[in-house]
């Protein structure tokens, strides 16, 4: 399974204001701490806001803060919405489902069984557990471990 950038960037907004938790973070700060797009989490921050998981503040100081306590946020929760529908193969969805084995087939079973063993590891986890080691993720984000961030491939700093 492969998560789309999205998800992958609603989940890095989200971590980055439980870390800096009770500071307002902006999409600018999240935009350079991940050297990503800031018209991306702009979109990403809006709806975040939309669904109730982070308050936005406006004005000169503004920013964002998350709207629930971080071990309240599952990573699974995110997830559902933000690759909705999750559909792995095409027997996953009965009304465009083509496939003559729905029903008999066991690969079908195993990655219903699959998906749901995924979601409930993600399930177990919160915003508070991918915060959880904080010095050491603000260090990388913030620059200040520069030989271990050296060593990453793009895109996974």
């Amino acid at each position: 399974m492969r998560l789309t950038q999205y998800s992958n960037f609603t989940l890095r907004t989200l971590q980055l204001v439980a870390l800096r938790a009770p500071e307002i973070v902006t999409v600018d700060d999240v935009a350079r701490a991940h050297r990503i797009s800031k018209a991306h989490l702009v979109k990403v921050a809006g709806e975040l806001a939309r669904r109730g998981y982070i308050e936005t503040i406006r004005g000169r100081r503004g920013g964002m803060r998350l709207a629930r306590p971080a071990e309240q946020i599952t990573v699974g929760e995110i997830i559902r919405w933000t690759e909705a529908p999750l559909e792995l193969v095409e027997c996953f969805n009965a009304e465009t489902n083509t496939c003559p084995l729905l029903g008999v087939c066991h690969l079908s079973r195993g990655l219903h069984r699959a998906m749901r063993a995924f979601l409930s590891v993600l399930d177990d986890m919160t915003i508070a557990d991918i915060a959880l080691n904080k010095s050491a993720l603000l260090d990388r984000l913030d620059g200040r471990d520069q030989a271990a961030s050296a060593l990453l491939p793009v895109g996974a700093q």
